[in-house]
């Protein structure tokens, strides 16, 4: 069910809203505005994984792109008790000649943070990206 919630702005904000709906690929208003308050709101209450506390449990996707003979240092992160790894998709993209593994983890902020340092020291790594997952204290899972 849809509710109605109206808000004030300074005119300029007003007058550059739908140039930054638009470009940021939205077609609709209100989802556009959901979505950056739960984005705003996250970061704020949790911040970005390099400040996060070191027990604070997070959960998202670990995303690895790398070149062939690294693999067995991925499948020790996989087979490692640092994270608990739900899900894990290995793929070789043709344009860019990379193999590329993501890996939905829960896990400390610290085990993440070590595991991307030793990710980062690792040669034939090219790129780490972490997405963190959205807080939520309840839903379809």
């Amino acid at each position: 069910m849809s509710q109605i919630i109206s808000f004030s702005a300074d005119k300029a904000f007003a007058e550059i809203l739908e140039d930054l709906i638009i470009n940021s690929g939205y077609q609709n208003r209100s989802r556009f505005l959901r979505d950056a308050a739960l984005f705003f709101s996250d970061v704020q209450q949790r911040g970005e994984l390099k400040d996060m506390k070191d027990d604070e449990v997070v959960e998202g996707n670990l995303i690895i792109y790398y070149q062939h003979g690294i693999e067995s240092k991925i499948l020790e992160i996989r087979h490692s008790h640092e994270l608990d790894i739900s899900s894990y998709n290995h793929s070789c993209l043709k344009h860019s000649h990379s193999c590329v593994d993501i890996m939905q983890a829960l896990g400390t902020a610290s085990n993440f943070r070590k595991i991307i340092k030793q990710l980062q020291n690792t040669p034939s790594v090219d790129k780490i990206s972490f997405v963190s997952a959205p807080m939520r204290k309840d839903g379809c899972c």
